[in-house]
C-alpha cells in the first residue's frame, strides 16, 4: 500500500495544482546575434482548470494535459485550425501526453479511479488504449526511440530511474532519488534527467538508456527541475515568471534572459520546444488580474470580444455543442446526444438526400445504434470552424470495422439544427 499512497500523493500535487489558473502558451523562437527571442505568444489553452504537460507531436499539433469536465484527458492543439480536440475517452485521469516514436499512437500515464496507476498507449485510428509496462508504477518518462523509455518509477517512498525496452521486454534500473522532467538530448542517443541525491543542490545528468553510463550536465537552478533543451545545446528553464538559458559546453551560470509577467505569468511549472527549437511551449500559472494580454495572439490588443475569442483558441459555442454531442455518442448515452439537436432537426447525406426530419425519428435510429455497437466510438482526426459551421473528418469504430466519413453540422440558438454527412 505504500506505494499506493505515494502515487497518489504525487498526482494529488496535480489536483491540487488544476485548482490554480494555468495556461498554455505557444511562441515563435528566434536567435538574433546569440540573444533568443519570443514572437508571435498565443494562449492555446485558455480553460479552466488543469492545463499543463505540453509536448510537440509536430510544428502544428500540440499535446498536452486538459481539464474535462473536472477530469484530465489528452487534448490534441492543432495551430493550423486553432482548435482544440480530445484524444481519449477513458474514466481514469491522464498526464504527460507524447507522442509515440514512428507510430500512429500518442502515450500518456493513466490513473484510474481504483488508484491503479500505468503508463499508456492510446491509438490515434481509434483511440484505444493498451498498457505499456505492466510491472512499474510509472510517474514521469520520456521516449529515446519506439522501443525504449526512460521514466521515473515509484518504489516506496522514492522516484528511481528505470529504462524499459518493449521490444525485448526487459525494465532496468540505473539510479534513485530522481525527478519529473526527461528529455532526449539533441544530436544524441542520451537521454536528460534531474538528480536529487543531494537535497540542496540538484542536477541535470545524461544517461545512456541501454548501458546506464552517466554524467553531469550542470546544476539547476535551486529547486527547478523543469528544463528544455534546444538544437544548438543550449538549456532553457523557468522559474516565477523569468526564463533562464544556459549553454552547458560554454558556462556553468543561469542567465536570466525574458520577463514574462507582461503576459500575466507568474509561475513556470513546464517548459518544451519543437525539433529545431524554431518553437517554445510554456505551461504556467497565470495572474487573472493581468486580464487581456493572456488572451492575445502576436502581442496585439483587440478590445472586440469575437476577436479575442478566437485569437485566443477558446472553444466557441458552436464548437462547444458539437463537441457535446460527440462526447454523448461515445457514452452512447442517447438523452445527452439527442439534448444537443433542435426539435426540427434534419440529417443528410451529401449533397441533399434528406436521411431523418426530426427528433423523434433520430432517436430511434441513434438509440438501436447505440443499442447494437458496444465497441462504439469516434474520433476526431481534424476540424474546422467556420461561422455557425463545424466540420468534422471523423474516424468511428463499430462492430469491429474502422469507417471514415466527414460530418458538416450547421448550429442555430445553441443547438445542432442540421447535420450532412459524406461518406
Amino acid at each position: 500500500m505504500r506505494f499506493l499512497k505515494l502515487s497518489l500523493l504525487l498526482f494529488a500535487s496535480h489536483l491540487t495544482f488544476s485548482q490554480a489558473n494555468t495556461e498554455i502558451f505557444l511562441f515563435d523562437v528566434k536567435v538574433n546575434n546569440g540573444v533568443l527571442e519570443l514572437s508571435n505568444e498565443k494562449n492555446i489553452s485558455n480553460n479552466d482548470g488543469y492545463d499543463n504537460q505540453p509536448s510537440f507531436v509536430n510544428d502544428n499539433e500540440i499535446l498536452f494535459s486538459s481539464n474535462r469536465n473536472g477530469q484530465t484527458d489528452i487534448a490534441s492543439y492543432r495551430a493550423n485550425y486553432n482548435t482544440k480536440t480530445w484524444l481519449n475517452f477513458t474514466e481514469g485521469g491522464e498526464y504527460s501526453p507524447l507522442k509515440i516514436p514512428n507510430q500512429r499512437a500518442v502515450s500518456a500515464v493513466r490513473l484510474d479511479k481504483d488508484g491503479k496507476q500505468r503508463l499508456y498507449s492510446y491509438n490515434l485510428r481509434n483511440a484505444e488504449s493498451t498498457e505499456l509496462i505492466k510491472d512499474l508504477v510509472v510517474a514521469y518518462y520520456t521516449w529515446l526511440n519506439e522501443d525504449m523509455i526512460v521514466s521515473a518509477v515509484i518504489e516506496e517512498n522514492d522516484l528511481n530511474l528505470y529504462t524499459s525496452n518493449l521490444k525485448e521486454n526487459w525494465n532496468r534500473k540505473y539510479d534513485t532519488n530522481v525527478g519529473r522532467s526527461f528529455h532526449k538530448i539533441p544530436n544524441s542517443q542520451l537521454i536528460s534527467y534531474i538528480s536529487k541525491k543531494e537535497e540542496s543542490n540538484w542536477q541535470i545528468k545524461s544517461v545512456d538508456p541501454y548501458t546506464g553510463k552517466s554524467n553531469f550536465i550542470a546544476n539547476t537552478l535551486p529547486q527547478v527541475e523543469d528544463i528544455c533543451w534546444l538544437i544548438n545545446g543550449s538549456i532553457l528553464t523557468g522559474k516565477d515568471n523569468y526564463l533562464y538559458q544556459l549553454n552547458p559546453r560554454t558556462n556553468s551560470e543561469w542567465q536570466k534572459i525574458i520577463d514574462l509577467s507582461s503576459l500575466g505569468i507568474k509561475k513556470i511549472t513546464r517548459i518544451a520546444s519543437n525539433s529545431i527549437s524554431s518553437k517554445l511551449l510554456i505551461a504556467a500559472e497565470i495572474d487573472s488580474t493581468k486580464g487581456a494580454p493572456t488572451n492575445q495572439e502576436g502581442g496585439s490588443q483587440d478590445t472586440t470580444q469575437e476577436n479575442t475569442q478566437d485569437q485566443a483558441g477558446e472553444i466557441s459555442e458552436v464548437e462547444a455543442i458539437v463537441q457535446k454531442q460527440l462526447d454523448a455518442y461515445n457514452k452512447r448515452d442517447i438523452d445527452a446526444f439527442m439534448a444537443t439537436y433542435a426539435k426540427d432537426v434534419k440529417l443528410y447525406n451529401y449533397p441533399n438526400e434528406l436521411q431523418t426530419d426530426g427528433q423523434e425519428t433520430m432517436r430511434k435510429s441513434y438509440k438501436a445504434w447505440f443499442d447494437q455497437t458496444p465497441d462504439l466510438r469516434a474520433f476526431i482526426k481534424k476540424r474546422m470552424v467556420i461561422g455557425n459551421k463545424v466540420i468534422d473528418e471523423e474516424q468511428v469504430t463499430a462492430n469491429g470495422k474502422i469507417f471514415h466519413a466527414v460530418a458538416i453540422y450547421e448550429v442555430e440558438n445553441g443547438l445542432i439544427k442540421k447535420v450532412t454527412f459524406i461518406q
